[in-house]
């Protein structure tokens, strides 16, 4: 019989971690049972004893249980790497998250984090950019980058989509980006939609002498993403946006590879990530998803605001984003894992969500300036409209970073004592 709990074995270089939180069904006797259960099915064991196992075998590729925390729930289970196709993350996923979510003897299993071994990282690209790259891109170096996203959702045809966009960049803002499930409609053709908003971009360039970034939806079928992509390249387009979780890894990871060669940011927006991240006690943390979308070559990405209309805690949005800006994470017994990321870039972390100006001292204080702050209703529900809400959300930055408050810089600034007038505090 495989022995797959070895509480004192010590992890090496080669190895791929994963820390799972267990809670254990009725049919399920301990902890312990659990731990085997996982690490068995994971890897080369299955519900019975096999004759084709030979011992050559489970002595090579079995993985060890080497951390059990019974009064947290937590395990830690270390697999050799060739048990993986390093560049082949969905084969990786099916592994370490795949058949072991349906176990009879789990009532719940939520995968904490991952830690993969250099051979694996060395497999992939990461992000092309990453924040230098965008930094030197945008042209802005010492506060947040600022965008806001085009609202309605849905309904503006393409030349109201490209005035609305025109607005918020001549009113300060740095980035205008599609939401998430708007892509080429009846009412508003992609093609259109990207010639006419790239038209006002350039426009707004003249106006303000300052660059502006369009963020294009292209979320489709890989092969119409490819052609999509391409369109916007060839209409003077920097960015590109994908809905990382609806068009899955494989795609992702194919796109990343097709757009190496061309000059073009890829941002990741997480709709549908709270379907299997938002419990605590099953699925994935968005810090495990968080990883893997730095490995594929993700540049930017969704990860919280702590403060807004989107759930995610303080230590939850500053760990996942400390994951994907670092470049060697020292992990611990609860949460995080050790990662060495070599020569893979950092991606520049995305709030968006539910806010307003007056949200922004908050905002720099917890998650810094090496960000993108977004507003939606913050800036197109301003009072006046969606210029002088997005010169409020700018002279909001302005403010925190020469040392005002809010109202006091206000005094000088119509636009921002408008909005805080209308979600100032009643």
């Amino acid at each position: 019989m495989v022995d797959y709990i070895n509480l004192d074995y010590k992890p090496s270089s080669n190895d791929l971690i994963a820390m799972y939180y267990v809670q254990i069904s009725s049919e399920c006797r301990d902890l312990q049972h659990a731990s085997e259960e996982i690490a068995k099915e994971s890897s080369i064991g299955t519900w019975t004893e096999i004759s084709t196992l030979s011992p050559e075998i489970a002595k090579r590729l079995k993985p060890s249980t080497f951390y059990i925390d019974p009064e947290n729930n937590i395990i830690k289970i270390a697999y050799p790497k060739e048990l993986f196709e390093a560049n082949n993350l969905p084969q990786i996923l099916s592994a370490i998250a795949g058949n072991i979510f349906g176990m009879k003897v789990l009532k719940n299993l939520r995968l904490l984090d991952i830690s993969f071994p250099k051979d694996i990282v060395n497999a992939y690209k990461g992000p092309k950019f990453g924040i230098e790259g965008i930094r030197e891109l945008v042209n802005v170096k010492d506060r947040p980058l600022l965008g806001t996203i085009v609202k309605p959702k849905v309904g503006l045809t393409e030349v109201e989509h490209s005035l609305v966009c025109g607005e918020a960049w001549n009113g300060g803002l740095d980035i205008v980006k599609d939401d998430e499930n708007l892509t080429s409609m009846t009412f508003n053709k992609f093609e259109k939609r990207i010639t006419e908003t790239l038209k006002i971009r350039d426009k707004s360039e003249k106006i303000t002498e300052e660059r502006k970034f369009y963020m294009p939806n292209i979320t489709a079928p890989l092969s119409v993403m490819k052609k999509r992509a391409d369109f916007v390249i060839a209409k003077g387009g920097e960015y590109v946006m994908v809905d990382i979780v609806t068009i899955g890894f494989s795609a992702l990871q194919e796109l990343r590879d097709y757009l190496d060669d061309k000059d073009i940011i890829i941002h990741a927006h997480r709709a549908m990530h709270a379907a299997f991240t938002r419990s605590k006690k099953h699925g994935m943390t968005m810090l495990a998803l968080a990883k893997l979308m730095r490995l594929l070559g993700m540049d930017q990405l969704h990860t919280g605001t702590v403060v807004g209309k989107m759930e995610g805690g303080k230590i939850e949005v500053l760990e996942t984003n400390k994951v994907i800006t670092q470049q060697k994470i020292i992990g611990n017994n609860l949460t995080l894992l050790n990662q060495d990321w070599g020569n893979i870039k950092p991606v520049l972390p995305v709030a968006s969500g539910g806010l307003s100006p007056l949200h922004i001292p908050e905002l720099i204080e917890i998650l810094g300036k090496d960000i993108v702050f977004q507003f939606g209703g913050g800036c197109h529900g301003h009072p006046q409209g969606t210029e002088a809400g997005a010169r409020a959300i700018r002279q909001a930055v302005d403010a925190v970073l020469q040392g005002f408050e809010l109202k006091e810089y206000a005094e000088r600034n119509i636009e921002l004592a408008n909005a805080i007038t209308k979600w100032g505090k009643k």
